[in-house]
């Protein structure tokens, strides 16, 4: 036959759900895989998952065939799912539209065959015309069949590592129609079989296999060390036969296909091979090596009780629009398979047709026993490849992968929380490695999805981002001796006077007067109650001094008044404390204004403190970070069902003192209440005291990033819990700072789930995350010209 056409010899004569009924007699379950990804796994890992494949296939009945198929396609990045509406959402579309990409499906197929004995003849052609049998019923044999296979996916899938779903049956037609049509897309086309290629459509394909014990060298594993990534001081592993899969970056699929035989049948041929090998061995060195693997698989299979004999195939089926190209190809996974001192089998002509038409799930229990190796379950399991692509979220954040680098959506919120149970982020990084451009990043994006976002800054690092967004945005600077316009205790109605308003500020008060104490149930009663009385008594003008005169005025009889015993709130050390921030107070300057400012920021998106002036002084650093979370009380978090993070950058210099680290940790606590994250970014995570509240604010960051650190991630690690693989993960970082696609590689780590990611930018988004420089500079003097950062951008990058 030179020529097929599918339409006419279809192969599926029925499907009912995930079942195919195949017109060779052949029952077929089918599924798809959903792998973990790519460098995100340990050797512990490899170790586990073929474990759980072993654990799932052992006790499948005799005669069944279990057939994992691997597709690779060559595709361009669309950029559907990127936003593309702002300024900086546009040039990210663009610039990585088209990009070149290797997509990656993996299906699962049980096949419970017509020949049980699974002793076929050489070649089987799959497309002779057979007479159109009655759809079959699903009869007992069939029934147990498929419960077999139902308990053998929730094992795997139980295994959390991977998940398995049944196909339906448009994706079933799907893949077979794809498969015979030879991946051309947009017309159907048939096979033509020639002597010397074999071609579908505009595509010409060729095989390589693994067909025999021969093919295989000393040993064989569940993971080996990635090169790429290894160095002196750590390795890096990766599955076994990995160099076959994502990274050959070919359109390829990899078929590993296993066929479940009785062992006491293939205990008694191999005791008949060895003893004609031992008769012969004297003959050559060839009957000797095979004699030596033989007596291996029987060795194996004599001295584990758990021993299944299967045998088994492999190929790699690829396929270009030009010939000459095949060649390439094939030089690229002989490579490979060299490295894995594997020699493989390269089919011609009729045994070539045989081996890409056989690999149709509904036909691979059509192989020989010529076509086979023989070995045991669990050597055989080391010829998967377990792993994907990096997976998209459906919303999040746009980093890049490390193959090919194209964007990533991670969810780095979590509405649902699957991963996280706190959505706070910390970003570990020393000067210069790009902390700021990371968090202008995160942050720009953060914002443009409808977060609001409140910046504590002590280095100016966000005031170009803002002025993309002239109308959403505010910066309130702290200047010596002046007041950030914040006045916590004024109302614009006696119905502002909530409990969580009275909650709030009395908290505010203690802060302020206690912070040293622990606060009890009665103290801060007393407190709200004065609070009360004041606002009931005071009508206008109100302010801490107001509050202050109030209680000088009535110190005599303000405790008999409400009730509230001495014990609970003790006047004298209370006007003492608080003198300091009053009158003519050394700090009272910080609290002068009456009317409040808070309006201005109650309308803004986007809003930034810099306090770059007050970082050396304890007692104004302390007090601001109280006003500034009074203010955010008041407006941001007045609705709760609006999204807000609050970032405090140069956050070392914050944490030089005691009072601040507390004050901080207030913030995680009542972000809590709110929907809500807090964001601190650190040099290194030594600037953290190793004290309890910072231990209670690590607890609380489930969002990890750390980019390059030429010292080392041993605290990172310690003081993170971290897994020895995401320290490897770390150690594994490298940036690229020239060429054509300039990229630094960052490692995430959300709640379990960790990978190394790589943030690479246009050339718009570059300029609107730069922070210090002779471009920033340039950047800058265009702004004033134009009094627009989206001209002053684009006319320095054009």
């Amino acid at each position: 036959m030179k020529k097929i056409n599918v339409a006419a010899y279809h192969p599926i004569v029925d499907i009912q759900e995930n079942v195919v009924f195949a017109n060779n007699g052949n029952v077929v379950i089918c599924y798809s895989g959903n792998l973990p990804e790519i460098y995100s796994l340990s050797e512990k890992d490899f170790e586990d998952i073929h474990g759980a494949w072993f654990q799932a296939i052992k006790s499948l009945p005799t005669g069944c065939v279990v057939h994992k198929q691997d597709v690779y396609l060559k595709r361009s990045f669309t950029s559907e799912n990127l936003p593309n509406k702002t300024f900086l959402e546009k040039a990210t579309h663009t610039h990585f539209k088209g990009r070149e990409y290797m997509e990656h499906t993996c299906y699962l197929f049980f096949i419970l065959t017509k020949n049980k004995a699974l002793n076929n003849a050489k070649y089987i052609n799959p497309f002779k015309k057979v007479t159109k049998t009655i759809i079959p019923e699903i009869d007992d044999t069939i029934h147990s069949f498929i419960g077999a296979v139902s308990d053998s996916v929730s094992f795997i899938n139980n295994s959390r590592k991977m998940e398995f779903t049944a196909l339906d049956s448009k994706e079933i037609q799907s893949l077979t129609n794809g498969y015979f049509n030879g991946f051309n897309e947009g017309f159907d086309t048939d096979i033509i079989l020639e002597k010397k290629e074999l071609n579908i459509g505009e595509n010409y394909f060729d095989v390589l296999s693994i067909n025999s014990e021969l093919c295989f060298g000393e040993n064989v594993q569940s993971s080996k060390t990635n090169e790429h990534f290894t160095s002196d001081d750590f390795v890096f592993h990766q599955g076994f036969i990995d160099g076959l899969g994502l990274t050959l970056n070919e359109n390829h699929i990899v078929n590993q296909i296993i066929y479940l035989d009785d062992k006491q049948k293939w205990r008694k041929i191999l005791d008949k091979k060895i003893e004609e090998l031992n008769k012969s061995s004297n003959f050559g060195s060839q009957n000797k090596v095979v004699l030596k693997k033989i007596q291996y698989i029987q060795d194996q299979i004599n001295s584990d009780d758990n021993a299944r004999v299967i045998r088994g195939h492999l190929n790699i089926i690829y396929w270009d629009k030009e010939v000459k190209n095949l060649e390439k190809i094939s030089s690229k996974i002989k490579t490979e398979f060299k490295d894995l001192d594997i020699i493989p089998y390269y089919p011609r002509g009729e045994e070539r047709k045989n081996y890409i038409l056989n690999s149709y799930c509904c036909f691979s229990s059509n192989f020989s026993n010529d076509d086979l190796y023989v070995t045991d379950l669990k050597h055989a399991l080391c010829l998967l490849v377990n792993n994907t692509n990096y997976k998209s979220d459906a919303t999040g954040v746009i980093f890049n992968d490390r193959e090919h680098n194209i964007p990533v959506l991670k969810d780095v919120w979590d509405d649902k929380k699957k991963r996280i149970k706190a959505r706070n982020f910390a970003i570990f990084a020393p000067t210069g490695e790009g902390k700021s451009f990371l968090a202008n990043n995160i942050l720009r994006q953060y914002f443009e999805s409808g977060v609001r976002l409140v910046i504590i800054d002590l280095g100016g690092s966000y005031t170009k981002f803002a002025k993309l967004y002239p109308e959403q945005y505010t910066v309130l600077r702290y200047e010596s001796g002046k007041n950030l316009g914040i006045n916590p205790f004024y109302i614009s109605d006696l119905k502002d006077l909530t409990p969580e308003r009275l909650e709030d500020l009395s908290v505010f008060l203690f802060e302020l007067f206690a912070s040293d104490l622990k606060v009890t149930k009665a103290q801060s009663v007393s407190v709200k109650k004065i609070l009360r009385y004041y606002y009931r008594q005071i009508k206008t003008d109100h302010s801490l001094s107001s509050f202050y005169d109030f209680i000088e005025t009535n110190q005599d009889s303000l405790l008999k008044k409400l009730k509230i015993h001495s014990d609970y709130f003790n006047i004298t050390n209370f006007l003492h404390i608080m003198s300091e921030y009053v009158g003519d107070g050394l700090y009272s300057f910080l609290f002068e204004v009456c009317e409040d400012q808070t309006y201005k920021i109650e309308d803004k998106r986007l809003i930034v403190f810099e306090l770059d002036e007050v970082k050396d002084n304890k007692e104004i650093l302390s007090v601001m970070l109280k006003l500034i979370k009074s203010a955010i009380q008041r407006t941001i978090w007045k609705n709760r069902a609006e999204k807000g993070i609050i970032l405090f950058d140069e956050f070392a210099k914050q944490l030089k003192f005691e009072n601040v680290l507390e004050s901080v940790e207030f913030y995680y606590q009542a972000i809590r209440k709110q929907n809500g994250a807090i964001g601190i970014i650190l040099q290194s995570i030594n600037q953290l005291p190793n004290n309890s509240t910072s231990a209670s604010i690590l607890e609380n960051t489930q969002v990890i990033y750390s980019l390059h650190n030429e010292k080392g991630y041993d605290e990172l690690q310690k003081r993170l819990n971290l897994s020895s693989h995401d320290l490897n993960q770390l150690k594994s970082i490298k940036n690229n700072l020239s060429g054509p696609r300039k990229y630094t590689e960052m490692f995430i780590k959300i709640g379990k789930e960790s990978n190394i990611f790589r943030l690479e930018v246009p050339k718009k988004v570059y300029a609107a995350y730069l922070t210090d420089g002779a471009e920033n500079e340039e950047i800058m003097k265009l702004y004033e010209k134009h009094q627009n950062m989206e001209k002053a951008i684009t006319e320095y990058t054009s």
